[in-house]
């Protein structure tokens, strides 16, 4: 066609499809452009049609803005959006409005593509274009200087999004930039960092992770790094030597001369790592090539890194194995390696996105009971605790204060910092606002320890803490004052003031969560000057205990904390007899049968008969009128041992002040370690594999018979039975008299071995076997009376 023919152009413009931008506050129009070119008689002589897209900013749009007006602005003034899509618009802008973007969220602040600013050595004098890509790719057939000018000019080009697709296209410039990073990378960092950042270009889009995967380009980044991480060492060396030969010689122009050039090859470094780890992490978003580098050993590379001063480079490095850290093998690599020694270094630093990714790193890795304990000896604690004072970070710090007082070990270091009067500051702070979970959670830990709690009580803290629990009925409040509670000494006694406060919520239809920490520091008042009997008459508290001692009648946990609160009150002797006299024996029977599998409730019933026996009144209730040593004879050979443990020192005092149950408690710890001791004897005979026992010198020390055969190990009440066997005449006087007696005391008529031959055996200490010096038993035997 000939330019003189066309006498002018025409564009049609139809809309397409109207949606919001995925991460600006923006409207996306999707249009058809149709550009028609007309011969001079008007009639068309060339159309061609081309999708394109406008994006409408909305820069004013927020919480408070009139949607409606804002539709309609925007509908008069964009003439691609006809006026009866004004609902579709409004609809859109609403959905803008509400949304809520991960970039406000100062905690899921991610690094974007555009923050790797451009380095050092980018510059051109001249204009990239992308019709001229096949000059640029001429360039990397030259040398060096033409290389690294031709991988330039095409990273201008892949900075731009629009060229990627282009780019991906031409497989002969990609190809031969993935040559030339092979080859020559060695020769020039410049060229190195370069054509890495065109890959690193390609790689902020998920779609191009496929492409760098062709050309292997993360495997090669990975082998740079760790020589780029050698060749820095190898600096270090060198500088140091030549630091000594210049002291040596009293000159520094060596040294500094050194120094200078080592500042200059540093900075080019950290823009090659900074870049090849970016685009390794933008690769990783794939678990699989995760796994990958996981294995080329990306973690200990990462750390060894840590040692640089760059921030832009460490704030890349600590995102990076935030982002790692998630997987446990990751996370155990960093345990293997001193990972919270250099990141407790960063800790605190004027770097505020630093600062702020190095504590999400460490609350990702105090999830771990030993990188816990490093952080405590790296000196995080003092640290953690000043960054308390700072808004932006104190959330996170919290987070890692708080999965540091979980441990025991540890608790106790929280009272030598200035941790405690800052968050007891917060506490009051909040007023009647709910309080921060890990607040709170974080107090109620630290309250566990005695020093912390009697800083907490300090001036007018336990009244303050007591003031605002009870008046809003916060059941975590609660139970950082009912650990606060159970430490002896004065903080306990500052508890007086507040049993009637505390009495007063358990007869209400509070919230039961509340309720149970309201008994729970109750029955942590174990105070001397403390009239029990007069709090539960004035409080009407006995019908409330018995109604909630039935099975099913609450949680479990209100049930137990019931029976915690009987066993402290049951100190008291009048208040002792007043349960009694309630019928809550018999109820806490029925409550031990249906919680038998339950150590806990088993253990704390048994510990109220055990302070009950104590007392005359509730001791006959107990021994005469109840079947309770009777339960606590079967539960004395328990598999707990703390239910073994008040067992057996309730069963004493019972004992001791009943002679008929008495006697069955004995029987009953003779038939049970009578029947331990043949149990015994059994198994080793079946598991006895050798008859003899051999010496030192190899030779058995049995040789002739069985070692029951032996006269001069048979003993009398007077010394060694004769080998002959015979029995002194003053053994059986000494028998008729009952002077020889069988297990706990009782008189043995005989004693049968396990053929049936009578055999009488004087009794052995029952020290030598390891059991209380008191008892003697028959090892082997069987008693009849």
């Amino acid at each position: 066609m000939q330019a003189d023919d066309a006498r002018y152009l025409k564009r049609k413009y139809k809309g397409g499809s109207l949606d919001v931008h995925p991460t600006e506050k923006a409207l996306v129009v999707q249009y058809e452009v149709e550009a028609t070119i007309l011969g001079e008689m008007g009639d068309p002589m060339l159309g061609e049609r081309k999708e394109c897209q406008k994006i409408i900013r909305l820069k004013s749009l927020n919480s408070s803005t009139d949607i409606a007006s804002l539709a309609r602005k925007v509908v008069e003034e964009c003439r691609l959006i006809s006026p009866s899509r004004l609902p579709e618009v409004e609809q859109l802008l609403f959905y803008l409005q509400n949304r809520k973007k991960s970039a406000e969220k100062k905690e899921k602040k991610q690094i974007k593509p555009r923050d790797l600013t451009p380095f050092e050595g980018m510059e051109l004098d001249e204009e990239a274009n992308i019709n001229s890509i096949d000059d640029y790719v001429e360039l990397l057939y030259e040398d060096i200087p033409e290389k690294i000018r031709g991988a330039t000019l095409i990273l201008h080009l892949a900075r731009n999004p629009d060229n990627l697709e282009e780019l991906l296209q031409n497989e002969t410039a990609l190809g031969a930039l993935a040559r030339v990073l092979r080859e020559d990378w060695k020769q020039s960092v410049d060229l190195a960092t370069t054509i890495i950042y065109v890959f690193f270009c390609f790689s902020s889009f998920s779609q191009f992770h496929g492409l760098i995967t062709h050309y292997k380009i993360g495997a090669l980044c990975m082998s740079i790094i760790e020589h780029e991480l050698k060749r820095y060492d190898l600096w270090q060396d060198e500088l140091l030597k030549k630091k000594k030969a210049d002291i040596l010689s009293n000159l520094k122009k060596e040294y500094e001369k050194a120094l200078k050039k080592y500042h200059g090859l540093l900075t080019k470094q950290e823009q090659l790592l900074r870049v090849a780890l970016y685009l390794l992490l933008n690769l990783s978003e794939d678990t699989r090539t995760e796994l990958k580098m996981r294995n080329k050993n990306i973690v200990h590379l990462l750390v060894k890194t840590l040692d640089r001063d760059s921030e832009e480079l460490l704030v890349l490095v600590v995102s990076f194995l935030k982002k790692l850290s998630i997987f446990l093998e990751n996370k155990n690599d960093m345990a293997e390696i001193d990972t919270v020694e250099k990141l407790a270094k960063l800790v605190p630093c004027e770097h505020e996105d630093l600062l702020n990714v190095t504590l999400r790193l460490l609350l990702n890795l105090s999830f771990d009971t030993s990188l816990r304990s490093k952080m405590v000896q790296a000196d995080l604690l003092p640290k953690l605790t000043t960054l308390l004072g700072d808004e932006a970070q104190r959330q996170i710090a919290m987070c890692i204060l708080y999965h540091i007082s979980m441990d025991d070990r540890f608790k106790s270091m929280f009272a030598y910092t200035d941790c405690i009067p800052q968050v007891m500051k917060m506490l009051f702070d909040c007023g009647e606002d709910r309080i921060d979970a890990e607040l709170i959670s974080f107090c109620i830990n630290l309250a566990a320890n005695k020093r912390n709690a009697q800083i907490m009580c300090e001036g007018n803290g336990l009244k303050m803490l007591m003031k605002r629990a009870l008046k809003l009925k916060d059941p975590l409040m609660m139970k950082m004052i009912r650990n606060i509670s159970q430490h002896d000494g004065p903080s306990k006694n500052l508890f007086i003031d507040y049993v009637g406060d505390l009495a007063a919520q358990i007869g209400l239809k509070e919230e039961e969560e509340f309720v149970i920490e309201c008994l729970g520091t109750l029955s942590n008042l174990t105070i001397p000057d403390l009239d029990w009997e007069l709090v539960l008459k004035e409080y009407n508290l006995v019908p409330y205990l018995k109604d909630h001692l039935k099975p099913g009648s609450a949680e479990d946990d209100l049930i137990l904390e019931v029976v915690i609160m009987i066993g402290t009150v049951s100190m008291d002797d009048s208040c002792a007899v007043m349960l009694a006299k309630s019928g809550i024996i018999p109820a806490l029977i029925e409550l031990l049968n249906a919680q038998q599998e339950d150590d806990e409730f088993v253990c704390q019933i048994v510990y109220v008969f055990y302070q009950m026996v104590f007392h005359q009144a509730t001791r006959d209730v107990i021994i005469k009128e109840t079947q309770a040593p009777a339960y606590l004879i079967d539960l004395m050979h328990d598999k707990n041992a703390e239910i073994r443990k008040v067992c057996d020192n309730t069963l004493d005092i019972i004992a001791e002040y009943d002679v008929e149950w008495g006697k069955k408690i004995q029987s009953e710890k003779f038939r049970w370690h009578n029947s331990q001791w043949l149990e015994m004897v059994e198994n080793r005979q079946m598991d006895e594999a050798e008859p003899f026992m051999y010496g030192d010198d190899g030779e058995p020390f049995l040789q002739n018979g069985d070692i029951l055969e032996r006269p001069d190990l048979f003993y009398s009440a007077d010394g060694i039975i004769p080998a002959d066997g015979a029995i002194s005449p003053e053994f059986f006087t000494d028998y008729q008299n009952g002077d020889l007696l069988g297990p706990q005391g009782f008189p043995s008529s005989s004693l049968t071995d396990g053929y049936g031959q009578t055999i009488v055996t004087p009794a052995r200490p029952a020290t030598a076997y390891g059991f209380r010096p008191d008892e003697q038993f028959y090892y082997g035997y069987t008693a009849s009376r």
